[in-house]
């Protein structure tokens, strides 16, 4: 059974570059990789490609027809998709069923939130367990720094985590670039974990009638207490694989014994070591994930409050390493 992953976030976000970084990861792993893009304005993608909606439709092609505007000929393109979906699972088929496929999506935000194609169109990749898909939401690591800004990108995940009705990782992209909005009000496990939200009055702009529409939206916010974040430094090699060992877990896959040929059929009277051991891959599958990058107060370390020594002491790893691969042998 195929897994793979939809991989969503605003404008600028960073799905691109994740995709292309999942690919060289995967790439690096001999793990078997698809990227697929639904995105019909991008027409300059920095990965290889191996199914791309350009073939089907295109954003200025809509525009020239029927004389609609970037967010509208964005909407139809979806919606020509979702009526041509047997030209998507077509190319799907193509595929080996051990290959994960990356859905690299438009940033339209209404696509993910209230328009219904990109809905149906993941509903038919789910069909009768066609493909095991989980969501991959990224929010630019920097609306953190603003406390309104913080409020919109809760209440935009929560909107889409309810409308795809999919396993859901929401992700702070970016995070190696925080430093540069200065200091956060609060450590950044409070923003992760999405915790009282109430403290974020003082930080909103005061006499307003925005400052209290953003407080009663956080209310409605931790009534429904469904949103929590990851984080994400593309470049940054444990960050890519712990997220996709996440990545892995929502999907199940991680639930999947790899398949390896075996020489000899299976019986009883095959060795223990030679038999799945199907309590202990759920036990390693359920467990913690492992590398430090998982705990927030590392990462909140590397990259907030000691980034400048992290990479000075990362720099030095590296040149070490080339030093020991350049001796003579």
């Amino acid at each position: 059974m195929p897994f793979g992953e939809i991989v969503i976030g605003a404008p600028g976000a960073g799905k691109s570059t994740y995709a292309y970084g999942k690919y060289q990861l995967f790439t690096a792993l001999s793990r078997p990789i698809a990227i697929v893009n639904l995105d019909p304005a991008n027409e300059s993608l920095p990965y290889p490609c191996t199914i791309s909606i350009s073939s089907l439709v295109t954003l200025q092609d809509v525009m020239n027809e029927f004389g609609l505007g970037p967010n509208g000929a964005m909407l139809y393109c979806m919606e020509y998709l979702e009526a041509n979906i047997d030209w998507l699972l077509e190319e799907l088929a193509k595929l080996d069923n051990e290959t994960w496929v990356v859905f690299d999506l438009p940033g339209q935000v209404e696509l993910s939130t209230n328009h219904e194609s990109l809905k149906k169109v993941i509903k038919a990749l789910s069909k009768n367990d066609l493909f095991r898909l989980a969501a991959v939401n990224l929010c630019d690591a920097h609306y953190v720094t603003d406390a309104a800004k913080y409020i919109s990108v809760l209440l935009l995940s929560l909107r889409t985590m309810l409308q795809l009705e999919l396993p859901h990782i929401n992700v702070l992209s970016k995070i190696d670039l925080l430093s540069q909005f200065g200091e956060l009000d609060f450590n950044l496990d409070y923003y992760t974990e999405v915790q009282n939200l109430a403290y974020l009055e003082d930080l909103l702009p005061q006499g307003t009638k925005f400052a209290a529409l953003n407080m009663r939206i956080a209310e409605l916010i931790q009534d429904f207490p469904y949103v929590g974040f990851e984080t994400l430094a593309v470049e940054d090699r444990d960050s890519m694989l712990r997220l996709m060992r996440l990545v892995d877990r929502a999907t199940g896959c991680i639930f999947v014994p790899q398949s390896e040929p075996s020489p000899e059929p299976s019986s009883e009277s095959t060795p223990s070591t030679r038999r799945p051991n199907i309590y202990s891959l759920f036990t390693s599958a359920a467990g913690s994930i492992p590398g430090g990058a998982g705990n927030v107060r590392d990462v909140q370390e590397r990259w907030l409050d000691a980034k400048d020594e992290w990479d000075a002491h990362e720099l030095e790893q590296r040149q070490r390493e080339v030093r020991i691969l350049q001796r003579p042998q």
